[in-house]
């Protein structure tokens, strides 16, 4: 395989000169820029990518932490962030953290030894203070999840007026009893959609039922499931449920068929986030749609742009509520 010397020697030019080319600096005339080419072209030479990023100190990777791979909600997001880097230039690794500061503090050093260039965090449980401190040097993203006032640049949804307007359809068809099947509220996702709900109700005087409010350790089927079976036992059962994410709502609609009452007849769900699966369930669910995609281009590109320098400020996307059969017959 030819080396760079052999470039050099083969266009006339010096070694200096072939590494500025391939750097793709200003500082060099056509003529010899293209003397330069001819001879890569006619050598087969293959620049070593890892050598040309030791010399400028880049390792082209992003870091994308997420909590959980099986959650699909991340599926789309990461399409987005994926294919933005690439189009950048960039590389991609995923991070499952499991909500583990060990873990996370491994990813971390990563960045620290300067193996990656910077971080997309996705994780809710992810340690902030660690976060702010790595973020005073190097280069950090908020994605979805996102801790407010930390100086941590960030995209996602208003929340808490999705979760209103998702509340808000229920009552507008005529539902007064409204469960709410939430997360843990030490997310900052899961205090701002308990807000939206709560709003919602208040603004329509219909009082809090603190039986009515289910809270989980994980979005998951078998969480929605769990939440639902409590739901469904109260002695003056809610006729609408909301849920903080589809996961929980797809498990809730499982449970609510396996009792033999009818969505949304008897009850009617609402989840949020629209991922794939809301439109397999049988009814179809009535979901917050997240521009999950875009999203994700947007938090990459973002971290490109902070690892050039760039100021970055934080977005707000539109969300959308898609209504579909779990609430409407």
């Amino acid at each position: 395989m030819a080396n760079i010397q052999q470039v050099a020697k083969q266009a006339g030019v010096s070694v200096a000169t072939v590494s500025r080319v391939l750097n793709g600096q200003n500082s060099v005339s056509t003529k010899t820029k293209t003397k330069v080419e001819e001879a890569i072209k006619t050598l087969n030479y293959e620049p070593s990518i890892l050598g040309r990023n030791l010399r400028n100190s880049e390792s082209r990777i992003l870091l994308v932490l997420i909590p959980n791979l099986s959650n699909p909600f991340y599926l789309e997001i990461i399409k987005g962030i994926e294919n933005m880097a690439l189009s950048q230039g960039y590389n991609i690794l995923l991070c499952e953290t499991d909500s583990n500061p060990e873990k996370e503090n491994i990813y971390f050093d990563l960045v620290r030894k300067k193996m990656a260039d910077g971080i997309i965090s996705m994780d809710p449980a992810v340690n902030v203070e660690t976060l702010k401190q790595l973020a005073e040097t190097y280069p950090i993203i908020q994605c979805s999840e996102y801790g407010g006032g930390i100086g941590i640049p960030y995209v996602t949804i208003n929340s808490e007026e999705a979760s209103y307007r998702a509340v808000k359809h229920l009552i507008q068809i005529g539902h007064q009893k409204i469960a709410l099947i939430n997360s843990d509220e030490k997310f900052l996702y899961a205090r701002e959609r308990k807000m939206g709900y709560q709003r919602a109700l208040q603004e329509n005087t219909i009082s809090l039922n603190k039986d009515y409010m289910i809270y989980t350790s994980e979005l998951s089927f078998e969480h929605g499931q769990q939440a639902m079976r409590k739901i469904l036992a109260l002695a003056d059962r809610p006729t609408a449920v909301f849920a903080v994410s589809d996961m929980l709502a797809i498990g809730a609609l499982k449970e609510i068929n396996a009792s033999s009452l009818h969505v949304p007849n008897d009850i009617a769900v609402v989840g949020f986030d629209k991922i794939d699966f809301s439109n397999m369930t049988n009814p179809t669910l009535t979901t917050v749609a997240q521009p999950m995609y875009k999203m994700g281009t947007i938090a990459a590109d973002m971290l490109i742009g902070k690892i050039k320098g760039e100021k970055v400020d934080n977005i707000i996307l539109e969300h959308e509520l898609v209504i579909r059969g779990s609430t409407s017959g």
